[in-house]
Protein backbone atom coordinates (compact mmCIF):
# COMPACT_ATOMS: atom_id res chain seq x y z
CA UNK A 1 0.00 0.00 0.00
CA UNK A 2 1.35 3.42 -0.94
CA UNK A 3 0.52 6.06 1.63
CA UNK A 4 1.82 8.86 -0.61
CA UNK A 5 2.26 8.56 -4.37
CA UNK A 6 5.19 10.95 -4.15
CA UNK A 7 7.19 7.90 -3.01
CA UNK A 8 6.28 5.91 -6.10
CA UNK A 9 9.81 5.95 -7.64
CA UNK A 10 11.39 4.77 -4.40
CA UNK A 11 8.78 2.04 -4.16
CA UNK A 12 9.57 0.86 -7.69
CA UNK A 13 13.28 0.64 -6.81
CA UNK A 14 12.65 -1.24 -3.59
CA UNK A 15 10.23 -3.74 -5.13
CA UNK A 16 11.75 -4.99 -8.42
CA UNK A 17 9.27 -7.18 -10.29
CA UNK A 18 7.20 -7.63 -7.12
CA UNK A 19 3.61 -8.64 -7.85
CA UNK A 20 0.97 -6.07 -7.03
CA UNK A 21 -2.61 -6.94 -6.05
CA UNK A 22 -5.34 -4.32 -5.95
CA UNK A 23 -8.28 -5.20 -3.71
CA UNK A 24 -11.32 -2.95 -3.43
CA UNK A 25 -14.86 -3.13 -2.17
CA UNK A 26 -18.11 -1.35 -2.91
CA UNK A 27 -21.86 -1.77 -2.69
CA UNK A 28 -23.81 -3.78 -5.31
CA UNK A 29 -23.67 -1.12 -8.05
CA UNK A 30 -19.92 -1.74 -8.49
CA UNK A 31 -20.26 -3.69 -11.74
CA UNK A 32 -22.15 -0.86 -13.44
CA UNK A 33 -19.57 1.70 -12.33
CA UNK A 34 -16.74 -0.48 -13.59
CA UNK A 35 -18.38 -0.82 -16.98
CA UNK A 36 -18.77 2.94 -17.33
CA UNK A 37 -15.26 3.68 -16.12
CA UNK A 38 -13.40 1.30 -18.42
CA UNK A 39 -14.27 -0.81 -21.43
CA UNK A 40 -13.83 -4.52 -20.81
CA UNK A 41 -13.33 -3.87 -17.09
CA UNK A 42 -14.85 -7.28 -16.39
CA UNK A 43 -11.82 -8.84 -18.12
CA UNK A 44 -9.38 -6.87 -15.98
CA UNK A 45 -10.86 -7.57 -12.55
CA UNK A 46 -12.25 -10.59 -10.77
CA UNK A 47 -15.43 -9.42 -9.05
CA UNK A 48 -16.65 -11.51 -6.15
CA UNK A 49 -20.06 -10.75 -4.66
CA UNK A 50 -20.22 -10.87 -0.87
CA UNK A 51 -23.87 -10.95 0.05
CA UNK A 52 -25.73 -11.70 3.28
CA UNK A 53 -24.48 -14.68 5.23
CA UNK A 54 -26.38 -17.92 4.95
CA UNK A 55 -28.13 -19.08 8.14
CA UNK A 56 -25.39 -21.52 9.15
CA UNK A 57 -22.61 -19.00 8.51
CA UNK A 58 -24.51 -16.32 10.44
CA UNK A 59 -24.95 -18.76 13.31
CA UNK A 60 -21.21 -19.45 13.44
CA UNK A 61 -20.41 -15.73 13.33
CA UNK A 62 -22.39 -15.23 16.55
CA UNK A 63 -21.91 -18.55 18.29
CA UNK A 64 -18.15 -19.14 17.94
CA UNK A 65 -16.86 -15.87 19.48
CA UNK A 66 -19.23 -16.35 22.43
CA UNK A 67 -18.21 -20.00 22.84
CA UNK A 68 -14.54 -19.00 22.77
CA UNK A 69 -15.28 -16.86 25.84
CA UNK A 70 -17.13 -19.68 27.59
CA UNK A 71 -20.65 -18.39 26.84
CA UNK A 72 -23.38 -20.35 25.06
CA UNK A 73 -26.34 -19.00 23.08
CA UNK A 74 -29.47 -21.03 22.51
CA UNK A 75 -30.99 -21.93 19.16
CA UNK A 76 -34.03 -19.68 19.46
CA UNK A 77 -31.81 -16.68 20.18
CA UNK A 78 -29.61 -17.45 17.18
CA UNK A 79 -32.63 -17.82 14.90
CA UNK A 80 -34.06 -14.50 16.08
CA UNK A 81 -30.77 -12.70 15.46
CA UNK A 82 -30.71 -14.05 11.92
CA UNK A 83 -34.30 -12.96 11.32
CA UNK A 84 -33.61 -9.44 12.60
CA UNK A 85 -30.34 -8.94 10.73
CA UNK A 86 -31.18 -10.75 7.46
CA UNK A 87 -27.65 -12.14 7.66
CA UNK A 88 -26.07 -8.73 7.01
CA UNK A 89 -22.56 -9.00 8.54
CA UNK A 90 -22.40 -5.60 10.22
CA UNK A 91 -25.87 -6.03 11.71
CA UNK A 92 -24.84 -9.42 13.07
CA UNK A 93 -22.02 -7.66 14.89
CA UNK A 94 -24.42 -5.09 16.37
CA UNK A 95 -26.94 -7.69 17.56
CA UNK A 96 -24.18 -9.90 18.89
CA UNK A 97 -22.62 -7.04 20.84
CA UNK A 98 -25.86 -5.92 22.44
CA UNK A 99 -27.02 -9.45 23.20
CA UNK A 100 -23.71 -10.00 24.98
CA UNK A 101 -24.10 -6.73 26.91
CA UNK A 102 -27.63 -7.39 28.18
CA UNK A 103 -27.22 -11.08 29.08
CA UNK A 104 -26.62 -11.74 32.77
CA UNK A 105 -25.94 -15.46 32.51
CA UNK A 106 -25.08 -18.18 30.01
CA UNK A 107 -26.71 -19.23 27.81
CA UNK A 108 -27.83 -16.06 26.04
CA UNK A 109 -31.51 -16.68 25.38
CA UNK A 110 -34.37 -15.29 23.28
CA UNK A 111 -35.32 -12.78 25.98
CA UNK A 112 -31.81 -11.36 25.93
CA UNK A 113 -31.96 -10.99 22.15
CA UNK A 114 -35.34 -9.25 22.28
CA UNK A 115 -33.95 -6.71 24.75
CA UNK A 116 -30.82 -6.34 22.67
CA UNK A 117 -32.88 -5.70 19.52
CA UNK A 118 -34.16 -2.37 20.82
CA UNK A 119 -30.61 -1.29 21.62
CA UNK A 120 -29.19 -2.48 18.29
CA UNK A 121 -31.95 -0.76 16.33
CA UNK A 122 -31.42 2.49 18.21
CA UNK A 123 -27.68 2.31 17.56
CA UNK A 124 -28.21 1.78 13.82
CA UNK A 125 -30.84 4.52 13.62
CA UNK A 126 -28.57 7.00 15.36
CA UNK A 127 -25.45 6.36 13.32
CA UNK A 128 -25.42 3.88 10.45
CA UNK A 129 -28.78 4.88 8.94
CA UNK A 130 -28.81 8.51 10.05
CA UNK A 131 -25.48 9.29 8.38
CA UNK A 132 -26.87 8.02 5.10
CA UNK A 133 -30.11 9.92 5.54
CA UNK A 134 -28.29 13.21 6.12
CA UNK A 135 -26.62 12.95 2.71
CA UNK A 136 -29.95 12.99 0.90
CA UNK A 137 -31.82 15.86 -0.70
CA UNK A 138 -35.54 16.28 0.13
CA UNK A 139 -36.44 14.78 -3.26
CA UNK A 140 -34.21 11.78 -2.68
CA UNK A 141 -35.73 11.27 0.76
CA UNK A 142 -39.24 11.23 -0.68
CA UNK A 143 -38.16 8.67 -3.29
CA UNK A 144 -36.77 6.36 -0.60
CA UNK A 145 -39.83 6.92 1.55
CA UNK A 146 -42.01 5.85 -1.37
CA UNK A 147 -39.90 2.71 -1.71
CA UNK A 148 -40.24 2.03 2.00
CA UNK A 149 -44.01 2.27 1.74
CA UNK A 150 -43.88 -0.63 -0.71
CA UNK A 151 -41.75 -2.74 1.66
CA UNK A 152 -38.16 -4.04 1.70
CA UNK A 153 -38.08 -4.44 -2.10
CA UNK A 154 -36.76 -4.56 -4.72
CA UNK A 155 -39.52 -2.53 -6.41
CA UNK A 156 -40.48 -1.74 -9.97
CA UNK A 157 -39.89 1.86 -10.99
CA UNK A 158 -43.53 2.18 -12.00
CA UNK A 159 -44.70 1.14 -8.54
CA UNK A 160 -42.52 3.78 -6.90
CA UNK A 161 -43.78 6.40 -9.33
CA UNK A 162 -47.40 5.53 -8.49
CA UNK A 163 -46.75 6.07 -4.78
CA UNK A 164 -45.30 9.50 -5.57
CA UNK A 165 -47.97 10.33 -8.13
CA UNK A 166 -45.40 11.18 -10.79
CA UNK A 167 -44.44 9.87 -14.24
CA UNK A 168 -41.70 7.26 -14.21
CA UNK A 169 -39.55 9.29 -16.60
CA UNK A 170 -39.47 12.28 -14.24
CA UNK A 171 -37.93 10.18 -11.48
CA UNK A 172 -34.99 8.89 -13.50
CA UNK A 173 -32.51 11.58 -12.36
CA UNK A 174 -33.42 11.06 -8.70
CA UNK A 175 -32.96 7.32 -9.01
CA UNK A 176 -29.58 7.83 -10.71
CA UNK A 177 -28.45 10.16 -7.92
CA UNK A 178 -29.43 7.60 -5.31
CA UNK A 179 -27.53 4.87 -7.13
CA UNK A 180 -24.46 7.12 -7.32
CA UNK A 181 -24.69 7.74 -3.57
CA UNK A 182 -24.87 4.03 -2.85
CA UNK A 183 -28.37 4.20 -1.38
CA UNK A 184 -30.09 1.96 -3.91
CA UNK A 185 -29.08 -0.40 -6.69
CA UNK A 186 -30.68 -2.04 -9.67
CA UNK A 187 -30.78 -5.85 -9.41
CA UNK A 188 -32.58 -5.97 -12.77
CA UNK A 189 -33.86 -3.68 -15.48
CA UNK A 190 -36.53 -1.40 -14.02
CA UNK A 191 -36.00 -2.71 -10.47
CA UNK A 192 -34.71 -0.70 -7.54
CA UNK A 193 -33.64 -2.08 -4.17
CA UNK A 194 -32.10 -0.74 -0.98
CA UNK A 195 -28.39 -1.50 -0.69
CA UNK A 196 -28.72 -2.42 3.00
CA UNK A 197 -31.53 -4.26 4.81
CA UNK A 198 -33.82 -2.53 7.33
CA UNK A 199 -33.45 0.87 5.68
CA UNK A 200 -37.10 0.73 4.70
CA UNK A 201 -38.07 0.48 8.38
CA UNK A 202 -35.81 3.41 9.24
CA UNK A 203 -37.42 5.54 6.52
CA UNK A 204 -40.91 4.75 7.78
CA UNK A 205 -39.91 5.85 11.28
CA UNK A 206 -38.06 9.02 10.40
CA UNK A 207 -40.52 10.12 7.69
CA UNK A 208 -44.09 9.40 8.81
CA UNK A 209 -45.34 10.72 5.46
CA UNK A 210 -44.00 11.79 2.07
CA UNK A 211 -44.11 15.50 2.86
CA UNK A 212 -41.70 15.28 5.79
CA UNK A 213 -39.62 18.50 5.85
CA UNK A 214 -35.88 18.58 5.36
CA UNK A 215 -33.88 18.09 8.57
Amino acid sequence: MLEDLAWKDNFDTAQPRAPVVLVGARLPQLRAHMGRAKSYAERMFDVQEVGPLAPEAARRAIEKPARDEGVAIDDNALQRIFEMTHGYPYFLQEWGKHAWDVADTSPIDLGDVERASAMATAALDGSFFRVRFERLTPTERRYLRAMAKRGPGPHRSGDIARVLGKPVTSLGPTRSQLIAKGMVWSPGHGDTGFTVPLFDQFMLCIMPDLTFPEV
